[in-house]
């Protein structure tokens, strides 16, 4: 099973979505379930969910073969600590997907440490669905560079 998440941000990711439905028209994957958040397109051929709580979202990340998801850094390290072979498509602003290029970065350092199979493109992601069948994460220690990134933004929004 492939589980796909797009979390929480209350803007769209609709190309991801999209993009996904079409290459399940094709036959070139199957077996797809999603959280789709607040995003506008509806699958028509995949089994999706607007929301999940933790519990379930933690259940299907276990039943999978592969997470596909934005690059929200608790959607990633969820995936990366079952050590699930893990697709990252950034939302970009470009797209009114996000306000920043933040996940931009956090994909490029995640796919830097080989961590992740990152997709720019979004027309390449069934090349990255292949890529998965060999891949494996590297595993990192829970203090990774990025993480230690989010935690010193996180205390400067505190002070």
């Amino acid at each position: 099973m492939i589980f796909l998440t797009v979390g929480t941000h209350n803007q769209q990711f609709d190309r991801l979505l999209i993009e996904v439905d079409t290459l399940v028209e094709r036959g070139k994957i199957k077996n797809v379930v999603a959280q789709i958040g607040h995003s506008n397109y509806i699958p028509k051929n995949y089994k999706w969910f607007k929301f999940l709580d933790f519990e379930k979202m933690i259940k299907f990340q276990k039943k999978s073969d592969l997470i596909i998801t934005h690059a929200g850094v608790g959607s990633i390290m969820t995936a990366l600590e079952l050590n699930k072979p893990t697709i990252v498509v950034p939302r970009l602003p470009k797209y009114s997907e996000h306000v920043d290029s933040h996940q931009l970065l956090t994909t490029k350092e995640l796919e830097r440490q080989g961590r992740i199979i990152a997709v720019y493109e979004i027309k390449n992601l069934g090349k990255a669905i292949e890529k998965t069948k060999n891949f494996k994460p590297k595993q990192k220690p829970v203090k990774s560079k990025i993480l230690k990134i989010v935690e010193k933004y996180l205390s400067s929004l505190q002070s």
